[in-house]
């Protein structure tokens, strides 16, 4: 009986100890996520006439897709200033910075980015526009629209880490434009960041895979799409359920993270709303 008593009592110290041992282990892998959760989402803005799809009935979807993903931060293309009250108001752990387009006050579409105040701090932000003259409202080359880019140095909140954001809209008809207002963001990337601080760039660029304007990323940045090794080759472009299945228009790029666990186009329902937007959101995880 003492013989049997003394057995259990090995095998439960033994495993006193394997707890002991492996708690710290535990512990530091909590500590240790070094994982940045990003979204790029082209929200169509609220002033179009899209019958079914305007943005009053959808919009309780968009903040319910950011309620579930609980990205770290995002970046909104094509925003006015009532949709990013609405976002503002309804995502309470976000708040965003960014300026309108056409006057750089009140007037015209935002490339805001929403930061997770939880988890990030914001240091510093400002904005440019995609033009030969790029500290005032002005349109660029063959632009049919001004065009924006909004950039802000942030600290991630659990690792300590800076990086920088970039949130774009390029334009839908000028092809120099485009091709030109991506290279004056690839300039200013690097201006603005002599640290060399890791650095992400979304937005809708209005090109498909492949397109000659994003040879100025070759050799700086790479898409989270083509290098996560979790991803997926569906559409951004939906067109309300209308658009082809090659229509991938939205981008993440990064530099200087150390891997790309995972990449996804969010093609859920939410609230039982067919669409959210004209685009499905995109989401990557990016690891410092």
């Amino acid at each position: 009986m003492y013989y049997t008593n003394s057995k259990l009592m090995k095998r439960v110290l033994l495993f006193i100890a394997s707890i002991a041992i492996l708690l710290p282990a535990v512990q530091s892998c909590q500590k240790g996520d070094n994982s940045l959760k990003v979204i790029s989402y082209n929200v169509r803005n609220s002033n179009a006439k899209d019958g079914d799809n305007n943005w009053e009935n959808r919009k309780s979807a968009s903040a319910a897709m950011i309620a579930e993903q609980k990205p770290d931060i995002f970046g909104v293309q094509e925003a006015l200033p009532d949709q990013l009250a609405y976002l503002d108001e309804n995502c309470p752990d976000y708040k965003y910075v960014g300026v309108p387009r056409d006057d750089g006050k009140e007037k015209g579409e935002v490339m805001a980015i929403f930061w997770n105040t939880k988890t990030q701090e914001m240091i510093k932000w400002g904005n440019f526009w995609l033009s030969e003259t790029p500290e005032e409202p002005s349109f660029g080359w063959d632009a049919r629209c001004r065009r924006t880019a909004t950039w802000a140095l942030l600290k991630d909140k659990k690792d300590k880490k800076n990086y920088y954001y970039v949130n774009t809209h390029l334009d839908h008809r000028g092809i120099e434009a485009r091709a030109k207002g991506l290279s004056l963001i690839v300039d200013r990337i690097k201006d603005i960041n002599p640290e060399g601080y890791p650095m992400i760039l979304t937005g809708d660029f209005n090109v498909h895979l492949g397109d000659s304007c994003l040879l100025s990323l070759v050799g700086r940045m790479v898409s989270a799409r083509e290098v996560a090794a979790k991803t997926d080759s569906l559409p951004t472009y939906n067109g309300w359920g209308n658009a082809g299945r090659h229509n991938v228009i939205d981008y993440i790029y990064e530099s200087d993270f150390s891997a790309v666990p995972s990449f996804e186009t969010i093609t859920k329902t939410y609230l039982d709303i067919p669409y959210i937007s004209d685009h499905y959101p995109i989401v990557a995880v990016l690891e410092f």
